[in-house]
């Protein structure tokens, strides 16, 4: 394998380090610029010129090379980006080597629509004065919105986590601070008072009302069955007005006592039979 030339000297760092990386990989896989043309569908004369320094390869030429080397081309595609921002060369390129480039592509690789457009732009028009190349569009302030775009989203994301924080936050203080005020409130009080009138027991909690209740249910209504439950020797727990499993379990005991039916809801008969 020939040794290579040294690269010239005004070349950039960044394309020097490029045309290094590719002749590397050229070198690796002992290829020629004739079998590099044949692999590629870009001419051994274009293929000097890039590996020379001469002239800065098209993406697609180092994509080509990546491939038959079995090599990861975003880290060069990378570099690619950052050394056509300084490559003074190409805007200096003569149009008619950018043609010729460009004839010997097609005669060594199908044409595509591309290729077409490339050359008609490429070659002049019979009679008409050759077109100054127009300068490439420049990558820095795409570069720059890219960078400001990624920044902005980090922030977006960060301000976004903090507030989903906080707010996590506040639900589990509201979480922790919610028994405290339920105990901070006093327990409605309830005082038994059995009487016994016109042939029935009172508890005086609930003004004698005989509102169907269950499992669950709370208030006054509840407290006077507990007091009636106890009258009857049954324990419900405290009397506190919670429809809880110990009242339930007593209403049960009480009805399958009294022959009722047993489901544990304080309905119109099981009031009479507690009043009874």
């Amino acid at each position: 394998m020939p040794r290579s030339k040294p690269l010239p000297a005004e070349l950039d760092p960044s394309a020097r380090q490029l045309v290094t990386l590719l002749r590397g990989l050229k070198d690796r896989g002992e290829l020629t610029v004739r079998q590099l043309a044949a692999k590629t569908g870009y001419s051994a004369k274009s293929w000097e010129r890039y590996l020379g320094g001469a002239s800065l390869p098209p993406r697609e030429a180092v994509e080509a090379l990546a491939r038959i080397t079995g090599t990861d081309p975003v880290p060069l595609l990378a570099l690619h980006e950052i050394a056509a921002d300084t490559w003074d060369g190409r805007r200096a390129r003569p149009a008619a080597q950018r043609q010729d480039d460009q004839c010997e592509r097609e005669q060594e690789s199908p044409a595509s629509p591309t290729t077409v457009h490339d050359t008609a732009l490429a070659a002049p028009a019979a009679g008409m004065p050759p077109r100054a190349p127009e300068p490439a569009p420049g990558r820095f302030p795409h570069l720059a919105l890219t960078a400001g775009l990624a920044a902005l989203a980090v922030a977006l994301s960060a301000v976004l986590l903090l507030v989903l924080r906080m707010d996590d936050g506040a639900s589990r203080a509201a979480v922790t601070a919610s028994p405290r005020t339920t105990a901070g409130s006093p327990p409605p009080s309830y005082t038994c008072r059995i009487t016994r009138m016109d042939g029935r027991w009172w508890a005086g909690v609930n003004k004698g009302r005989d509102t169907e209740i269950g499992y669950g249910a709370s208030g006054a209504d509840v407290a006077e069955a507990q007091c009636l439950l106890r009258r009857a020797g049954i324990s419900p727990g405290g009397i506190d007005g919670m429809f809880g499993p110990l009242t339930l379990r007593a209403v049960k005991t009480f009805q399958e006592r009294a022959g009722l039916t047993v489901d544990g809801m304080l309905g119109p008969r099981s009031w009479k039979a507690l009043r009874g």
